[in-house]
């Protein structure tokens, strides 16, 4: 079970990671990946300090709550992913579906998923 466990914190705390990371250092790769067009310097630094620190706050808090035994950090990164995807959600109903939109949530929702269950697990 602690292998489970060290999946489900570990794997959100690595791509989050590498989002982050890459959201923050080298901003122009992720304009793609977000479908962004970002307006000179000012939209870089928004990619680097506004998607980048969320990200990387997130891996902040999964690695303290690991390193602490503390899983309430679990249940606030959750929190911060399930805002994200209820903004997927009121996109599709305001803007209309796009398919391209879905994959990224789902990939939310199974982050939520695997860091409820490492805040609610039994074990």
């Amino acid at each position: 079970m602690e292998l489970a466990y060290q999946i489900m914190v570990g794997a959100p705390t690595v791509m989050l990671f590498g989002l982050g990371t890459v959201s923050m250092f080298a901003p122009s790769r992720m304009t793609k990946n977000f479908a962004l067009e970002p307006i000179g310097v000012v939209g870089l630094s928004t990619i680097r300090s506004v998607i980048g620190g969320l990200f990387l706050a997130s891996v902040a808090l999964l690695i303290t709550g690991f390193v602490t035994v503390q899983p309430q950090a679990y249940a606030a990164v959750a929190i911060l992913l399930g805002v994200v995807a209820v903004g997927r959600v009121v996109g599709l109903i305001a803007d209309g579906f796009v398919k391209e939109v879905i994959p990224p949530l789902i990939v939310e929702l199974v982050l939520i998923t695997a860091l409820l269950g490492a805040f609610f697990r039994p074990f």
